[in-house]
């Protein structure tokens, strides 16, 4: 199982990405999908995270009402968009997946997650 996480790149505040988590080897069914991210000096910290088949989400305070996570079941791709983008949101993003997972099941902690994407990196300048 391999995620591939992409769409990072370099953006002034107030503008907007889509981060792309791509999953081979593997379907998404009945998993976690979560966006971590960890900025210079600090440590990783919960994102966004989304039921992959009952489709309910969960977000850390400091991101609710700027991103959204999804995904796109047929092309076995998670996404989270990332709106009004502040240079605290600078950052590598990391998406991770749990499976075997109960229904509607949402998990923050990253120790609940199995498999990890290589991060792709947010640059928010001011």
């Amino acid at each position: 199982v391999q995620l591939q996480a992409s769409g990072g790149g370099l953006v002034q505040a107030g503008d907007y990405l889509r981060l792309s988590c791509v999953g081979s080897g593997r379907r998404f069914s009945n998993s976690i999908l979560g966006w971590f991210r960890q900025a210079p000096g600090k440590e990783r910290e919960f994102v966004a995270a989304i039921s992959w088949s009952a489709g309910s989400t969960t977000y850390a305070d400091s991101v609710k009402g700027r991103f959204t996570v999804d995904r796109d079941k047929a092309r076995n791709t998670g996404y989270l968009q990332m709106n009004a983008l502040k240079p605290e949101d600078t950052a590598v993003y990391y998406c991770a997946a749990r499976w075997g997972v109960r229904w509607g099941v949402v998990s923050t902690s990253d120790s609940e997650y199995d498999y990890w994407g290589q991060g792709t990196l947010v640059t928010v300048s001011s």
